[in-house]
């Protein structure tokens, strides 16, 4: 007989673990018991090696699905113990270091409960179990127990106790359990105030009767499980354009969500891994290419051709759509730029004019979680926004970040996270917006304030962005001083880097790596704007060798909104304005451009007043869009133009290796820094504008043209530097043609890439690189 502790870490406390592992010892015949404990769980077992070795592959193997072991180990006991049987122990009472699971996709049984007319939980909309629901949206105190959640406000009934304490049954210490008997109700409210009279509709319940309404043509607000939707039918052209102009969000794609595979199959052309994120316990949006089969409502998703799907998530969603037979819209309850919703009062006031109807329910929304935005390529996940089923599950480190002391980094300020590390692991925050909108930084603060509660993290350093404007920086510089603790500032496109590199788990002491970071623009080391750089990095520091050419904002943030500025700008600087005049007279870019106050915006760029150089490959993709003819005049969000030229691009000129089909640019060496300079690409583009090539051949020709400058950058670069890995970071990466071109070339050259998959890409990533650079500043300094 042998006698082993096997400890097991990771997220293995309120997913129905202890029960996984109660089964399976008692069918291994093995005696002993099992406990949670400080570090995680506690296991300890009496019976043969082999029964031992069967246990702990079977523990592997059928691991309960939100559960995830990252680390088991497995040590002869030196302590004797006596059992007869195997049992779950009492917990220990040791500092805990708290892991809190994500929310969780309603799980195939409860589905099947839920639709079962001789079960108790027949068209319940909150039944879940330890396999599903909520988690992260209703705790507001550790330790996880009912008490510390919105459910408190439930009083368990009797049956449903019979389950919480039956460690055969699924919901055994599953903290949200409720029935119609003990739990929150759902109730369907008019938004003008009058009574909903069960006449009105002849269905089943409340709950049904939203199907009805959506049916009808009506916007119904949905209150889900991290915040408010607002909902319609998404083949009806009439309603979705009512919904855009009512909250005012005119342009960026709404979010879809199907009964099944089988509806979103019918609009988009859907792969096997594609499948296995959509009903996967995140459940997140995923963007899918869209077909010709069937064609939703135009204003859908405007100069697109992907759509954003995403499968029911909760019971309340699968009972909705149980008889709707196409996809609906479901988009963030809230006015444009500001926090999705989450309290009833405050969703009657703010939503009124925008929702027909509300279906509202009495369990408390404790923390706000935004849809996770998720899209494959190359068959890699790309996550888009890290929110809803994946925050705040904790990222494991690489080595060398085992022993560090608990960092706090604030983020950014667009598409803002925050992070919290320690002792090897990072603990990413949902996806919290833009606090630029007095609302979303408030929220953040929040937000921050549960977190540090939650997971008992008392800084003992702040890292935030070197923006001296960002409200991140500024609050934790406030909250360094506060505390009397350190604050470093960190470099925005080394973060980047940095966090690409930690999530391909790259050790602390690697040599440097070749860093691509493009974006919009983040503040750099010389006090100017840079969004297209080349950096030799590792995790303490950084040399910038190559960037791209600075051309001015005109108007400063107004260049983002209005791509024109960028077109212009582009060509006064490399020197091409001139030759439009003499040679390009009749291109309607130019005519366009000359009707502009194009005196003031000369003294503008020559002054520099409001008109910052930067360096960035987000401006240089919307001055070409502008140029080429697409939301030339203005954008709704940040990035538009771009978005839809890629949209638009021709497979076949994209696909053919003709040199002549890849626009040109050009290289320069300054100031101990390689510059890539578009002169070139504008003089051809200029020359097909004027030849009337089409729009998509010329999209093609860019993204491949400016894919070949990279690579040829690189190369250049591998000269004089040792370079055999190369991370792409930044919000431009999130271009999956241009990702999938420079990954191909590079690849052909036997360079690692190294891409995101658990952060995005773009500044929702950015703090947990501000963390891994902060801490490794902090060893070396040690």
């Amino acid at each position: 007989m042998a006698t082993e502790e096997i400890r097991v870490s990771g997220t293995v406390q309120g997913v129905g673990f202890r029960p996984t592992v109660y089964r399976l010892a008692k069918a291994c015949g093995l005696r002993g018991d099992v406990c949670n404990d400080g570090q995680g769980v506690l296991i300890r077992v009496s019976g043969s090696e082999e029964a031992i070795t069967e246990f702990v592959a079977r523990l592997q193997t059928e691991c309960p699905p939100l559960a995830r072991i990252n680390q088991l180990t497995r040590s002869i006991s030196e302590s004797e113990f006596k059992f007869d049987n195997f049992v779950i122990s009492t917990s220990v009472s040791n500092a805990i270091k708290t892991e809190i699971t994500p929310d969780a996709a309603t799980c195939p049984q409860c589905q099947q409960e839920i639709f079962d007319p001789f079960s108790r939980f027949f068209r319940y909309p909150f039944t879940n179990c330890t396999h599903c629901g909520p988690r992260l949206s209703i705790i507001r105190a550790i330790p996880y127990d009912r008490c510390n959640t919105s459910m408190s406000a439930f009083a368990i009934c009797s049956e449903c106790g019979k389950e919480y304490h039956d460690v055969e049954n699924r919901r055994f210490h599953a903290q949200p359990v409720a029935c119609h008997a003990c739990g929150p109700t759902a109730c369907l409210e008019r938004a003008d105030g009058k009574s909903v009279t069960a006449s009105m509709f002849s269905m089943l319940d409340d709950v049904d009767a939203v199907c009805t309404l959506l049916q009808k043509g009506e916007i119904v607000a949905i209150k889900g499980l991290g915040g408010i939707h607002l909902a319609c039918d998404a083949t009806q052209e009439t309603v979705v354009q009512k919904l855009r102009q009512r909250k005012k969000r005119y342009h960026k794609p709404f979010a879809l969500m199907a009964r099944d595979i089988e509806i979103i199959e019918q609009y988009c052309i859907v792969n096997a891994k594609e499948k296995e994120l959509l009903t996967s316990s995140a459940a997140p949006i995923v963007l899918l290419q869209a077909s010709d089969k069937k064609q939703l409502a135009s204003s859908v998703a405007l100069g697109q051709n992907t759509l954003g799907f995403m499968l029911p998530y909760t019971p309340l969603h699968h009972l909705i759509l149980r008889r709707m037979n196409h996809p609906i819209v479901l988009t963030s309850g809230n006015l444009a730029d500001e926090p999705q919703c989450i309290d009833n009062d405050e969703a009657r006031e703010k939503l009124r004019t925008i929702a027909d109807y509300f279906i509202f329910h009495n369990r408390e929304i404790i923390n706000r979680v935004d849809d996770s935005v998720v899209r494959v390529v190359s068959d890699k996940v790309q996550t888009i926004r890290r929110a809803r089923g994946y925050a705040p599950a904790s990222i494991s480190l690489p080595p060398g970040f085992q022993k560090i002391p608990q960092i706090l980094a604030m983020g950014s300020e667009l598409k803002n996270t925050f992070c919290l590390l320690r002792e090897g692991e990072a603990i990413v925050s949902q996806h919290l917006g833009d606090l630029e909108n007095a609302a979303a930084f408030n929220a953040y603060q929040e937000t921050l304030n549960l977190y540090l509660n939650l997971f008992e993290h008392q800084p003992e350093i702040i890292a935030i962005d070197k923006h001296p404007e960002y409200l991140s920086s500024k609050l934790g510089k406030e909250l360094a001083n506060t505390n009397q603790i350190k604050v470093y500032p960190v470099q925005h496109h080394h973060a980047h880097i940095a966090a690409c590199m930690a999530e391909n788990g790259i050790p602390l002491d690697s040599p440097p790596i070749l860093g691509i970071a493009l974006d919009g623009l983040g503040y750099g080391d010389d006090g100017t704007f840079w969004g297209g750089e080349f950096l030799l990095a590792d995790y303490r520091k950084f040399k910038r060798i190559a960037t791209f050419k600075p051309v001015a904002m005109i108007g400063g943030e107004k260049a983002i909104y209005q791509p024109w500025r960028n077109t212009y700008a582009q060509l006064v600087t490399t020197n091409l304005w001139n030759d439009c005049e003499e040679k390009y007279a009749d291109l309607e870019i130019f005519n366009f451009l000359k009707n502009k106050p194009l005196k003031l915006l000369n003294q503008l760029i020559e002054k520099g007043i409001n008109s910052p150089p930067a360096s960035s490959v987000g401006r240089l993709f919307d001055s070409v869009a502008a140029a080429i003819g697409i939301y030339r005049d203005k954008c709704s969000y940040e990035g538009q133009a771009a978005i839809a030229m890629e949209a638009i691009v021709d497979v076949s000129s994209l696909n053919n290796d003709k040199e002549t089909l890849i626009y040109p640019f050009s290289f320069s060496f300054s100031d101990n820094i390689y510059c890539i300079d578009p002169r070139p690409m504008w003089q051809a583009l200029l020359n097909d504008l004027q030849q009337q090539i089409p729009q998509p051949v010329m999209a093609a020709k860019f993204h491949k043209g400016l894919a070949n400058a990279i690579v040829e950058m690189v190369k250049h670069l591998s000269q004089e530097n040792l370079i055999n890995q190369v991370a792409l970071t930044g919000g431009v990466f999130q271009n999956c043609i241009l990702l999938r071109q420079v990954s191909k070339r590079l690849q052909t050259l036997e360079i690692k890439v190294l891409t995101h998959s658990l952060v995005p890409a773009n500044d929702g990533g950015l703090s947990l690189g501000q963390a891994v650079i902060t801490a490794a500043q902090f060893i070396h300094e040690s």
